[in-house]
């Protein structure tokens, strides 16, 4: 049963450790692409490796994130929100230690799964302790909004911080905030939980981190390419199969695979991190490896994108309800393949200015994209399902993330910037076109 609020809780207090706990997930994902060069130079590590640094993280995020969920309606929303600190934190500090591009990769893993715990609990007790809806929307609307703050503080604090201190204090850094969500929580936060019969989809599970991981390796580790993509069809029907056997009990239900407007969505979801990934995770580095701007340098360069993220994002609803939720997502998806395309043309960033103006369009169009998606993925389920759609609309955004740091990176490689920019874009584009495709 769900539990009950105290009088004495302070919900100011509770908004505020909710927020913290997306804090520390949402800042470490955007520093990490800062401090991937020196990483690299400090452990002596080949792009293949830097790019399981970013990825190990979002791999086993996206692979946990929908039975972080189940698991804190089951065990109790509290408990897994400070379980997932913990393992933030147990996985930050390995990381930030780590002796060996091989352990940091395993922190970085660690540091997935806890944010997998993290961020679905904290959404989860919103709901419950926000009885009024007006309310809940406004306390939804800060937590959110954290998101942006993070994509405007991220870049400056982590290349300040690479700059005076190392590449290991954008991990370090994160320790003591995640031991405050952990200590401050029993103490604010009331606890509840509602099984209303669910349970683990253990089958569902492993097979779905199975073809996340194949695709994975598919996309990073390019030896081994074929078995990889053979591995993930198999995942893939097992997983199926799984799920069908499942029932009313299963990971993501069977009547929302076959929604074709969900299906959609998640297609756009995924083709913007995509080429959104691609670029924080290659520009930052070539920048560096060129010589054009240090660490600090790199982290201002990347504000035009995330302020006009932060500036603009609160205006996709009202701009939604007046254009269309569709119109939204075509106009951003271009907007964001179109800056990409800007970026591929700036001689691997040479150009700056050049590189500013892409980087504008694609956060414009970020803001545009990214409320209109999570919306339409959840109007176009019954409501009793709106919960599964929404983790698993930002499910895929982490595999299209985990996609487009493997590939593009493979690409660039390969051919170099401008190509895998033209890549990045030509899937954003493709994305455009399937968001043209869904109802309005």
């Amino acid at each position: 049963m769900s539990g009950t609020q105290p009088a004495s809780v302070d919900r100011r207090v509770i908004l505020f450790i909710l927020c913290l706990a997306v804090l520390i997930a949402q800042v470490d994902t955007s520093v990490v692409n800062l401090a991937v060069h020196a990483i690299g130079v400090g452990l002596h590590a080949p792009l293949p490796a830097l790019q399981w640094v970013v990825d190990g993280y979002n791999l086993s995020y996206a692979a946990l994130l929908m039975t972080g969920g189940t698991l804190a309606d089951l065990l109790g929303r509290r408990r897994v929100l400070q379980a997932g600190a913990v393992v933030f934190v147990l996985g930050s500090l390995l990381a930030g230690l780590a002796p060996s591009i091989a352990l940091l990769i395993a922190g970085r893993v660690l540091a997935g799964i806890g944010a997998a715990l993290l961020l679905p609990a904290s959404l989860a007790l919103i709901r419950v302790i926000w009885a009024d809806p007006h309310e809940r929307a406004q306390a939804i609307g800060v937590w959110a909004g954290t998101n942006g703050a993070a994509l405007a503080i991220g870049p400056t604090l982590g290349g300040w911080l690479i700059q005076t201190a190392g590449w290991r204090s954008v991990f370090l850094l994160i320790v003591p905030i995640g031991l405050a969500v952990w200590g401050w929580a029993p103490y604010a936060i009331p606890e509840s939980s509602d099984a209303q019969g669910r349970r683990i989809d253990l089958p569902g599970q492993a097979f779905a981190s199975l073809l996340l991981a194949a695709l994975a390796v598919a996309a990073i580790v390019h030896r081994l390419m074929l078995p990889a993509i053979g591995a993930a069809l198999l995942a893939a029907l097992l997983f199926m199969r799984a799920e069908r056997r499942a029932g009313p009990g299963a990971m993501i239900p069977l009547s929302l695979l076959r929604n074709a407007r969900l299906a959609a969505v998640n297609g756009v979801a995924a083709a913007m991190t995509f080429g959104m990934y691609g670029v924080l995770f290659l520009l930052p580095l070539v920048w560096q490896r060129g010589g054009v701007l240090d660490a600090s340098g790199a982290g201002v360069a990347l504000l035009p994108m995330s302020l006009a993220f932060v500036v603009l994002s609160h205006r996709s609803g009202p701009w939604s309800k007046r254009f269309g939720v569709r119109t939204m997502m075509v106009l951003g998806m271009a907007l964001i393949g179109a800056g990409i395309a800007v970026l591929g043309t700036t001689h691997a960033g040479q150009r700056l200015e050049l590189a500013a103006f892409g980087l504008f369009l694609t956060g414009v169009g970020m803001a545009l994209n990214t409320g209109p998606v999570l919306t339409s993925a959840v109007a176009g389920v019954e409501p009793s399902r709106a919960g599964t759609a929404s983790a698993l609309v930002n499910t895929a955004r982490m595999v299209g993330a985990t996609l487009g740091v493997g590939v593009l990176g493979g690409v660039f490689v390969a051919t170099g910037f401008g190509v895998a920019m033209a890549v990045g874009a030509t899937v954003v584009f493709a994305g455009a076109l399937l968001a043209l495709s869904t109802r309005a």
